[in-house]
């Protein structure tokens, strides 16, 4: 599929959801194709799975009971209007948030991730199946699909961010994050931290910078698995960086979704340190005092508490790339 093809079917989706009554603004038609988007992706990368498991002679186990698999409720034609909303919001979003793992690395774990922080703001039915039936015409099973569509939605959460308003905490510009990941310059076998990864740009474009040296099949795991980490309070913004990261080939997401600064830095220890640091911070906002005993230097400022936790959680050899307000450097009343 091309990417003017691509780009349309994405363009028509936000037209549909955008006469929805509940979606106001760029922030939530963007959050419901992300959930959307993953269900399909989901799909297509389960049946590929399964071709090749067939191939092999195996039999496959699929992640999903056959009821919520994507082609058995998104493109049934039975299932339209309330029908839909009733099985989306009383079903099929609790089922994908109880899911359980059965080993280390378990994909549930990850689906389950996500679904605890979706709610379907789509209120009607036609509309949300009329989104469903285009992005069915996407094939994650592409390469060259998978390539597009992930710039496609870079593009989203820079319109996202672009809008203003809260939504503004989620996107650091491309040319930024491209242009610290460079200077940093991560490498095969080190890991990569954001302490407020948002929707996980600089772990995106490290892990782009990162993939070329991964020449052999070791190299490509240890990038997949034990490479990039991330913590976020936001549930929104947790939701678009997981998609983000797993549009981008990185299929093991380890992003936790916590408060980092609700941790005592006087308590973490090697295991817990970082090659790698890379992040935006917010700043401008004030924390309480029991979260600022968490700190040597006792500040409201979010942005003097991140750097103090970055300062602690960074190697005694890491580099650190870090956005912070021009003030940090002068202010001594804080």
């Amino acid at each position: 599929m091309t990417k003017e093809s691509l780009e349309n079917i994405i363009a028509s989706c936000t037209d549909i959801l955008r006469t929805d009554d509940g979606i106001s603004g760029s922030v939530h038609y963007t959050e419901v194709l992300s959930w959307v988007l993953f269900l399909k992706f989901l799909n297509d990368k389960e049946k590929e799975l399964a071709l090749e498991a067939e191939m092999n002679f195996e039999e496959y186990d699929y992640l999903l009971e056959e009821k919520y698999r994507w082609d058995n409720w998104a493109i049934s034609k039975d299932l339209t209007g309330d029908d839909l909303i009733n099985f989306v919001n009383n079903d099929l979003i609790p089922y994908l948030a109880s899911l359980k793992g059965e080993h280390e690395k378990d994909r549930r774990e990850v689906i389950s991730a996500i679904f605890k922080e979706v709610t379907n703001r789509v209120h009607s039915g036609y509309l949300l199946k009329d989104v469903l039936i285009k992005v069915n015409q996407i094939e994650f099973n592409s390469s060259d699909d998978i390539f597009i569509m992930s710039h496609l939605y870079e593009s989203l959460l820079q319109k996202m961010g672009d809008d203003g308003g809260n939504s503004g905490e989620f996107y650091t510009p491309r040319p930024v994050v491209r242009f610290m990941v460079e200077m940093i310059d991560p490498q095969i076998g080190k890991t990569v931290y954001d302490p407020a990864c948002g929707t996980c740009g600089f772990l995106v474009e490290s892990y782009e910078h990162m993939k070329k040296q991964a020449d052999t099949p070791e190299k490509v795991k240890i990038l997949a698995e034990k490479t990039f980490y991330g913590q976020e309070k936001t549930p929104l913004a947790y939701l678009l960086g997981l998609m983000n990261m797993l549009l981008h080939g990185i299929d093991y997401p380890q992003i936790r979704k916590t408060n980092t600064l609700n941790q005592n830095i006087r308590e973490i220890d090697e295991s817990q340190k970082y090659d790698y640091i890379l992040a935006n911070p917010p700043f401008g906002g004030k924390e309480q005092k029991i979260i600022q005993k968490n700190f040597p230097v006792e500040a409201q400022a979010t942005e003097l508490l991140f750097l103090q936790y970055i300062m602690k959680t960074l190697k005694f050899d890491g580099k650190a790339g870090v956005i912070l307000p021009e003030g940090v450097l002068f202010r001594t009343n804080e």
